[in-house]
């Protein structure tokens, strides 16, 4: 019963709560980061280990209980399946908007108005991206793709044998290229068929 033995927190105080649980989130995960981050061990109730350095994994190895926190969780999650690497970079990223988010709340500054210049910035930091920074696919050549993958699989169980997997997928993306008729070059992924098939190596 809320009279008898709860307490009642609301307005900056349960928001710097809230933030501080997502920040000690994305410590957990903030020395994983990139292609030579350290690797987490993590051992369960019953004494199971998982050695990686992978967020996601990570993460959901993690009993985060903290309904706040686990949004963080579930964004790491939703990452990897939905583009399968980024998975740290998403929760760091989103931590340091929170805290920067909680110290302009603390200057009497309206979460609405947070919200809505986070979104503009953000509208802004895509158009800048895309008129400055993107680089068209067919101009950065084969090696540069082929790294690109074999980064992002650093971090994966197959980690070992990225120089053979990060081939087989930039030949199975080539594979599917298509040209529209007004130039526009598309990669159709849903177009590459994927079959497991039991045997005694990766390769």
């Amino acid at each position: 019963n809320l009279k008898i033995d709860g307490v009642r927190v609301s307005g900056q105080e349960v928001r710097s709560q809230n933030i501080a649980a997502c920040i000690a989130v994305a410590n957990v995960v903030r020395s994983s980061l990139g292609p030579v981050g350290l690797d987490k061990m993590l051992v369960d109730d019953i004494g199971d280990v998982t050695i990686s350095n992978d967020g996601a994994t990570i993460l959901k190895q993690l009993e985060v209980e903290h309904p706040a926190a686990r949004l963080l969780v579930d964004a790491s999650i939703a990452q990897d399946e939905e583009v399968g690497d980024g998975t740290t970079s998403v929760v760091l990223l989103a931590a340091e908007l929170l805290r920067r988010a909680n110290e302009l709340a603390k200057n009497k500054i309206h979460p609405t108005n947070i919200i809505a210049g986070y979104r503009l910035a953000q509208k802004y930091a895509v158009k800048y991206i895309k008129e400055n920074l993107a680089v068209e696919t067919d101009a950065l050549g084969r090696e540069s793709i082929v790294n690109a993958a074999r980064t992002s699989m650093s971090s994966k169980i197959i980690g070992s044998e990225a120089d053979f997997f990060a081939e087989m997928v930039v030949s199975a993306v080539e594979s599917v290229r298509m040209r529209k008729e007004d130039g526009t070059v598309l990669y159709p992924i849903k177009g590459i068929n994927i079959l497991k098939q039991h045997g005694r190596s990766a390769r």
